[in-house]
């Protein structure tokens, strides 16, 4: 079945001779979960579509790889031992503000509906449940991607 998932994945590939002006865009990913083979796996797969990727395994080392490394986008799992992704993204948006990073929150504990208006009230853009398909981080990461567009609230 993940030999599967993989292969099912591995669309395009964006080059930089492919994102010319009117091709897509590649993106800035950072990845932050304390599972370090759910990161790694993340990177893989995003870096196979073209983006650029980081990996933290810490919530308390996400604000130091966002100032580094500047993400349009920041997959962040909620629970983290040392700072939850609860109060990671509350800190972003207070310090960095609401349109930008696009953060989509990963959660395998917090699964309730009270939990995805958390999330919002707390900034996140998207919310997924674990287990999730890889293609609907494709599906979050795709208008980022076309050509001319900003980095707004989806």
């Amino acid at each position: 079945m993940r030999a599967y998932r993989w292969r099912a994945f591995q669309c395009r590939r964006v080059t930089s001779s492919t994102s010319s002006a009117r091709g897509p865009k590649a993106l800035r990913v950072l990845i932050a979960d304390d599972d370090q083979d759910s990161v790694l796996m993340l990177m893989m797969l995003i870096r196979a579509e073209g983006h650029a990727v980081r990996g933290v395994y810490a919530g308390r080392k996400v604000m130091a790889a966002v100032q580094d490394f500047d993400p349009d986008v920041v997959l962040l799992d909620i629970q983290m031992p040392d700072l939850s992704g609860w109060e990671v993204a509350r800190t972003l948006r207070q310090e960095r503000g609401e349109t930008r990073p696009l953060l989509i929150g990963i959660s395998g504990e917090y699964k309730m509906h009270s939990d995805r208006i958390l999330s919002q009230i707390l900034g996140f853009d998207h919310y997924l449940v674990k287990p999730y398909e890889f293609s609907e981080v494709l599906r979050l990461l795709a208008p980022l991607t076309l050509p001319g567009t900003g980095q707004k609230r989806a």
